[in-house]
């Protein structure tokens, strides 16, 4: 795999630079996948699911995230579960 270019790394911190966003990558750092509605329910915040669902697609068009539908339910993962560990680095600083 190439190195990432610095205009790549700020792509994606950009990408990731929304609380909600952060809260959805802990959660699926500890779980293998979810649903936007359990993501919903497990963030316990007055996020409506349309916005949940656009940070998600956000996410998955970056590549931090993917997803694979089951009947009517599309359950979201992590890409890579480094992506939480970088998050809490940033949270040391």
């Amino acid at each position: 795999m190439q190195p990432k270019t610095s205009e790549q790394i700020a792509d994606l911190l950009k990408c990731l630079a929304h609380p909600v966003k952060l809260d959805i990558i802990k959660l699926l750092g500890a779980n293998e996948h979810l649903t936007v509605s359990e993501i919903q329910s497990l963030l316990g915040c007055n996020c409506e699911q349309s916005m949940l669902s656009h940070h998600l697609i956000k996410m998955k068009d970056r590549g931090v995230l993917s997803s694979l539908k089951n009947g009517k339910f599309i359950y979201y993962k992590l890409e890579n579960k480094k992506t939480v560990a970088l998050i809490n680095l940033i949270a040391q600083l």
